[in-house]
């Protein structure tokens, strides 16, 4: 009788699971490498400075990733899942409406700015990851749907348009060049700006 899969070579098993396991561990090491490096460099990191850094030797990088370009796709699905994650353990519904949005900026910020390198041209690429808009912009539109259904956002600018006005925000804070402003300074700054704008104008009590 040909045995079940409970019945299987367990050694077998194990040695496919600890293969995996590895594997995982290199992508992730070559992924955490490039990130650093181009957020530190920029375009001038070569294939050959990540994968040093990585410590693995260039034929095991393109054994991964064949080109910079399937390298910065797993950079950016990266990102996401970790903005996702972030936003997910930010508590966003349990807290008051202004520090529900100066958390998700908080979020968005420290992922933007570790990931620079495909914050500002991953749109496409994370795209590609499961869930995307459920763990990444739906948080965001329930956040300003119930702004608006508190009080505490313009009723007559509608949540889709609050969300662009957001998002764009956020990009071009992220666009400052690298050291002109710390990820709080630069959080608060647009927190302030998006919930209270830009003029020195008092709000009545």
């Amino acid at each position: 009788m040909r045995p079940s899969c409970q019945d299987g070579d367990p050694d077998g098993a194990k040695s496919m699971a600890k293969g995996e396991t590895l594997r995982d561990r290199t992508a992730a090491a070559i992924i955490d490498s490039a990130t650093a490096l181009l957020a530190e460099r920029g375009d001038t990191t070569s294939m050959e400075d990540i994968a040093t850094t990585a410590g693995v030797g260039r034929a095991t990088l393109y054994r991964y990733f064949p080109n910079r370009d399937a390298l910065l796709k797993a950079m950016a699905l990266a990102s996401i899942k970790e903005l996702g994650d972030r936003i997910a353990h930010a508590d966003l519904d349990n807290v008051p409406f202004e520090e529900a949005v100066a958390r998700l900026v908080r979020c968005i910020v420290s992922t933007g700015s570790k990931y620079i390198a495909v914050s500002r041209g991953g749109a496409g690429h994370s795209q590609a990851y499961p869930d995307v808009d459920a763990k990444v912009a739906e948080p965001i539109r329930a956040l300003f749907r119930r702004g608006l259904a508190e009080g505490a956002l313009r009723k007559e600018i509608p949540a889709d348009l609050l969300f662009t006005l957001f998002t764009g925000l956020v990009r071009g804070a992220l666009d400052v060049p690298a050291g002109q402003a710390r990820i709080e300074e630069t959080a608060a700054s647009i927190t302030t700006l998006f919930l209270h704008g830009a003029t020195n104008v008092r709000r009545s009590p």
